[in-house]
C-alpha cells in the first residue's frame, strides 16, 4: 500500500505532479492546475498512487465522453427551459465564505419526463456535465478572483418539499449516474449541503443513502424539516438568500432564473465571459 511522501500537502502535490508528468500521457501542467490536482489528492487522502488512478480514470472519461469537444462546444439542448420547469436547478449568489449557492428543487420532478418525454437520461447527463464544467471553469474562477483565495466548493440546497415518498427510490436511481460523475470526476467540490423540507420518513431513506457515501461527505450534509431558515441564514447572508427560502433577495426576473453572482454581476474584472453566459441560451425550435 502506498503512502504520502510526507505530511506536507505542498510536498505531496509536487510528488503527484512529478508522477503524472512521468506516467500519465494525458496530463498537461498548463491545463491541469494545482487546484484541480489537490481535489483528487484530497479525495484519496493524499495517497499519490490512488490519486493517480483516479486522475487517469478522469482523463479517460473526459476523452470518451467528449467533454472538451462535443459537450462544451457542440451540444444543443433545446429542451432546457422545459427541463427547468419540472426540475429547477440554479446558482444564486454566494454564502458567507464566498462559495456559490446551488439549488435543486425536486417537488415537480417527473422521472417519466426524463425517459423519452421532454428529454432522456443520456441528454440530461450531458447537460449536467456541461453545467459542472461551467461551475469549475467559470464560477469558481471568478469567485477565487474576488476572494483572493481558492474557491472550489459549492453550498448546495436540495429542496424535497412535497416529493411523494414512493418517488424517492426512482429519484435516487435517476440521480445515481449524476452522483457517480460528481464523486469520481469532480471530487471535493461539495462544501456544504442542506436537504430541506424533509419529511420524517425521509430519515429511513437517508440511512440507506448515507451508507453509499464516504464519511467526509456525510459530515457536510444536514437534513432539515420545514423549519430550516435559521440554519440557512447561519451560512448564507439574508441579502443573498431568496425570499422563498427565508432571505431578502427578490430578483427582478425571479431568483430561480437569475444565475446571478460575482461571475456576472460586474464586481470581478474580466467577468462576465460571453461564452459561458450564453452556453444555455436556447430557442425552443432549435433543431
Amino acid at each position: 500500500m502506498s503512502a504520502p511522501v510526507s505530511n506536507d500537502p505542498v510536498e505531496v502535490l509536487a510528488k503527484f505532479k512529478t508522477t503524472l508528468t512521468q506516467s500519465s500521457p494525458g496530463f498537461e501542467s498548463e491545463v491541469h492546475n494545482d487546484g484541480l490536482l489537490l481535489r483528487f489528492l484530497k479525495a484519496r487522502k493524499f495517497d499519490v498512487d490512488k490519486a493517480k488512478l483516479m486522475f487517469d480514470a478522469y482523463l479517460a472519461w473526459r476523452r470518451d465522453f467528449k467533454v472538451d469537444t462535443e459537450i462544451l462546444h457542440n451540444l444543443k439542448y433545446p429542451e432546457y427551459n422545459k427541463v427547468m420547469e419540472i426540475y429547477p436547478r440554479f446558482y444564486h449568489k454566494t454564502d458567507k465564505v464566498g462559495r456559490p449557492v446551488y439549488f435543486e428543487i425536486l417537488s415537480n420532478l417527473s422521472i417519466k419526463q426524463f425517459d423519452g418525454g421532454i428529454t432522456t437520461p443520456e441528454r440530461f447527463v450531458q447537460y449536467y456535465v456541461r453545467e459542472f464544467e461551467k461551475t469549475i471553469e467559470y464560477r469558481f474562477r471568478a469567485l477565487s478572483c474576488k476572494a483572493g483565495a481558492l474557491i472550489d466548493k459549492s453550498c448546495t440546497i436540495l429542496d424535497i418539499k412535497n416529493v411523494p415518498i414512493m418517488q424517492f427510490p426512482s429519484i435516487r436511481k435517476f440521480l445515481g449516474q449524476i452522483t457517480h460523475i460528481a464523486q469520481n470526476y469532480y471530487p471535493e467540490t461539495l462544501g456544504r449541503m442542506f436537504i430541506i423540507n424533509s419529511p420524517v420518513v425521509f430519515q429511513g431513506i437517508w440511512a440507506v443513502i448515507k451508507g453509499m457515501l464516504d464519511e467526509n461527505t456525510v459530515a457536510k450534509i444536514s437534513i432539515l424539516g420545514t423549519s430550516y431558515q435559521r440554519e440557512l441564514l447561519e451560512t448564507i447572508d439574508a441579502e443573498n438568500l431568496p425570499v422563498e427560502y427565508g432571505g431578502k433577495c427578490n430578483c427582478a426576473m425571479g431568483c430561480r432564473h437569475s444565475d446571478v453572482g460575482p461571475w456576472n454581476d460586474g464586481t470581478v474584472k474580466g467577468y462576465p465571459i460571453p461564452f459561458w453566459e450564453n452556453i444555455n441560451i436556447v430557442k425552443e425550435d432549435t433543431p
